[in-house]
């Protein structure tokens, strides 16, 4: 089945993580800007035609994966976009043809969204399951950078971005899931995502702890 128009739900702008009701259980990380990586996980026209542009989540959502990126560039944090291509062959697509049908089809729905267009110096990943890492080489991409934390954002919530933690975890990778900075289906979807990798895999942030611990290397650059 093709992805469904997907209902606006609140974000709330003064309480971003109003859904996290689990306590952190890694709440002592911390973002390093010399460790982490911003993931931007399948912002495609696709994906995001299936939310009414102008409602929450998605916002919210676009203009905090913005502020990420430029604070990712300011502190030199490498920046990774994972992307499907269109047209995949059906051996390709394996059981995702099943549960979503054909997927995306022309290199417009492939787009990235224009509010996100990488620059030359970001990663592109070709990805083809729900999670970033499955038959990709985002794992080795990121070890060759130096980099042992993710900083999540981008769709769907309980699907590749979850299962995207769940797969850094497993490759001893800290990740960093934003909380006002990823969308799902439904409120309900989003609030068990956060919970779930809360207490599972990883440390679920707002997305201004993310930037504050980005924007202390630049600050510190500048006051050298």
């Amino acid at each position: 089945m093709p992805i469904p128009p997907i209902n606006g739900y609140p974000l709330c702008p003064s309480n971003p993580l109003a859904l996290l009701e689990n306590r952190n259980t890694a709440e002592h990380w911390r973002i390093d800007p010399t460790r982490a990586a911003l993931l931007v996980h399948d912002m495609q026209q696709y994906f995001i035609d299936a939310y009414c542009r102008e409602q929450e989540p998605i916002a919210t959502v676009i203009p905090a994966i913005q502020k990420l990126i430029a604070a990712a560039d300011a502190a030199e944090v490498p920046v990774f976009y994972s992307v499907q291509p269109p047209e995949q062959k059906s051996p390709r697509r394996g059981l995702l043809r099943e549960f979503w049908g054909e997927g995306m089809q022309t290199e417009q729905e492939a787009a990235i969204i224009p509010e996100l267009s990488p620059v030359a110096h970001h990663h592109i990943v070709t990805k083809w399951r729900y999670s970033a890492f499955a038959r990709t080489d985002l794992r080795h991409a990121l070890a060759f950078e130096g980099r042992d934390q993710l900083i999540i954002t981008g769709v769907y919530g309980h699907m590749g971005c979850q299962v995207s933690a769940v797969d850094a975890f497993m490759n001893d990778i800290q990740p960093f899931l934003v909380g006002d900075a990823i969308a799902d289906f439904s409120e309900e979807d989003h609030a068990r995502t956060l919970n779930w990798v809360a207490s599972r895999c990883g440390k679920v942030i707002a997305s201004q702890e993310a930037l504050d611990h980005l924007g202390a290397k630049a600050r510190a650059g500048a006051a050298s």
